[in-house]
């Protein structure tokens, strides 16, 4: 039998049993984490192509983590290449540009763009991974205003399956590729991109009792008919328990939270929301004007890890009538807790942009999240179904970047769309062996 002989790198490597491994292999998905043949800890664009070498030398996947939210293929065996050290921010405020390495959060290219007046376009949890978060589409708190994060990519640096690092820009294929793709073409070890001017925002939840607003989804499916792109929002709805640690007036209820994010002046910003205001069964309310470096209250996602499962369809529309469904799977008597969540899309995000982005036509995200107890996962997924099933009709295909789960082939080649063909053939000339395929995989024709 033939030893395995370790990668030579400066960086640490990590087998199972080694003292840190159980911690350097888990993210935020706490479901079915990755159980890898070796991690590497890369502090550097070195240590991943040693990484990307020794796993093609061996026989090994690659898998790559950062914040670990977008766990959906979990790596057995395989080299885990872990880049939450490679935190790299640095910001050109003439150019209004930022270069982030492979770790970085959003919260910290949020901070370092602060001081010069500019913001990212960031997603509603500012812990999430931006550069992974950026390749898979990235629709965030102002993406009416400005198009999907990957729209914004100025570079990528990128190690593809052979090892070699190169900077890819526009006219290059897998910079196209990449801008969409996810990480199906090589390991991303930094990106440049754009920032927007934008300081402050107005905006937070308006919390209503579903049981006293039973018209929350028809009235926020009108009122986003008439809104400008500066607005950004979302509706989702979910049971809160009746539990210390939990707001008094959400205790026990079923909730809608109207996640609100406008690039509004306040007066112009109340004036947009006065026929959301006028709803009844208000319980809590945090909008106002907020600085950039809050913007994480807009959606205020909980930030404990936890397992869990998620779908979801891109629609180009809503049946009020079967969105009224929705409100029921936050009622006591489901099998587990379902989280369902309406976003409005169109406004910047419709418009044209040559990149692997699918799906531009599509007016509203309709997805559906549940925490997963040991055994439940595949009642979960029953369930995510059934949700799902009356909105088919309308269905352009998943958002990939928001579904947390593995797929089949089918609902991937539905994800991406018309895109597809051509991101496989790419597929078939960078990544014939599929070195890169611990994501929602494109396989090579």
């Amino acid at each position: 039998m033939t030893e395995k002989t370790e990668p030579r790198m400066t960086a640490p490597v990590l087998r199972p049993g080694d003292p840190g491994y159980d911690e350097e292999r888990t993210g935020f998905q706490l479901l079915d984490p990755h159980h890898p043949e070796l991690i590497v800890t890369a502090h550097g664009e070195q240590d991943v192509r040693e990484a990307v070498g020794y796993a093609r030398a061996h026989g090994h996947s690659v898998a790559v983590q950062a914040t670990g939210h977008g766990l959906t293929s979990a790596a057995q065996d395989a080299v885990l290449i872990s880049t939450r050290a490679m935190t790299e921010v640095s910001i050109d405020p003439v150019a209004r540009t930022a270069r982030i390495g492979a770790g970085a959060t959003w919260r910290q290219v949020i901070e370092a763009s602060a001081p010069h007046g500019l913001a990212p376009l960031s997603g509603s949890f500012p812990g999430v991974g931006a550069v992974s978060y950026t390749a898979n589409g990235g629709i965030g708190l102002l993406a009416r205003r400005y198009g999907f994060a990957a729209d914004h990519v100025r570079a990528v640096e990128l190690v593809t399956a052979d090892g070699a690092l190169s900077r890819r820009t526009e006219g290059d294929e897998l910079f196209w590729a990449v801008r969409g793709g996810g990480g199906n073409f090589g390991v991303i070890t930094a990106m440049e991109i754009g920032l927007m001017p934008v300081r402050r925002l107005y905006g937070g939840v308006l919390y209503l009792d579903l049981e006293r607003s039973p018209d929350v989804i028809e009235e926020w499916l009108r009122w986003t008919e008439t809104v400008p792109r500066t607005v950004t929002s979302a509706l989702a709805m979910l049971p809160f328990p009746d539990l210390d640690g939990v707001p008094e007036p959400l205790r026990g209820k079923r909730i809608a939270q109207l996640q609100l994010a406008l690039l509004e002046e306040p007066e112009d910003a109340e004036r947009i929301l006065a026929p959301l205001r006028a709803l009844p069964g208000q319980v809590l309310d945090t909008l106002r004007e907020l600085p950039y470096t809050e913007s994480g209250a807009v959606f205020a996602e909980p930030g404990q890890p936890h397992a869990y499962r998620s779908a979801n369809r891109l629609l180009s529309a809503v049946d009020p009538a079967a969105a009224r469904s929705l409100a029921e799977l936050s009622s006591a008597e489901q099998p587990v807790m379902c989280v369902t969540q309406l976003r409005h899309l169109g406004g910047a995000l419709a418009e044209p942009v040559d990149n692997a982005v699918p799906h531009r036509e599509a007016k509203y995200l309709l997805g559906v999240l549940s925490p997963v107890e040991p055994g439940q996962v595949e009642l979960v997924r029953a369930l995510h179904r059934d949700a799902l099933a009356p909105f088919e009709s309308a269905a352009l295909g998943p958002a990939l970047g928001f579904t947390f789960d593995e797929l089949d082939q089918d609902t991937v080649r539905a994800g991406y769309g018309a895109r597809y063909p051509r991101l496989a053939e790419l597929k078939a000339a960078h990544d014939p062996e599929n070195l890169f395929r611990h994501n929602h995989n494109i396989r090579a024709r």
